[in-house]
């Protein structure tokens, strides 16, 4: 089993950037902006000397905070499929936006990228000691979306099999 502990980067530290769903049937194929909120569960068998899956100053979290910042914090993000990022990124050219080029601009993707970066950092950080368990992303308190790891999804996969197998009153082991 694993130590878990959580981090709320929400919505209120003005994460804001500006994106557009650019086949999107709605207003969504409009540039939007949204002040970005993460949620970030992160994972270790055994704590550091103080005690701690993860250090949430400095040397752990202010690392990912960092990079959030870089990321998100007024900047265009555009979509690498979308037709009309040449227009986009000569906005960045021209210097009146920061534009990061992604593989989507969806919460789904912004979940999944967060993820593959904050986990990156974090086992760089601890020498391999911790690991990013899942993050979500909220666009504001009514739409989110969660990226977990594989071994999360295993385990709550497992977990599943055995509370139903308890339920049902079989062994486990047939």
């Amino acid at each position: 089993m694993a130590h878990l502990s959580t981090k709320t980067y929400g919505n209120d530290r003005g994460l804001s950037c500006c994106s557009r769903q650019w086949a999107a049937d709605s207003d969504c194929h409009l540039l939007h902006g949204y002040s970005f909120g993460f949620h970030f569960v992160f994972a270790a068998e055994q704590l550091d000397a103080r005690g701690w899956v993860l250090d949430f100053g400095r040397g752990g979290f202010g690392l990912i905070r960092d990079w959030l910042h870089d990321m998100f914090d007024h900047t265009l993000l555009v979509a690498r499929d979308d037709p009309e990022r040449p227009a986009l990124e000569a906005l960045g050219t021209r210097g009146i936006a920061r534009v990061r080029v992604v593989e989507g601009t969806s919460c789904e993707r912004m979940a999944e990228l967060t993820f593959r970066r904050a986990d990156a950092i974090v086992r760089e950080a601890t020498q391999g000691r911790c690991w990013v368990e899942s993050v979500e992303c909220s666009e504001h308190g009514s739409n989110s979306a969660i990226y977990r790891s594989q071994p999360a999804i295993e385990r709550l996969a497992e977990s599943d099999r055995l509370r139903l197998a308890i339920e049902s009153g079989t062994d486990s082991a047939d």
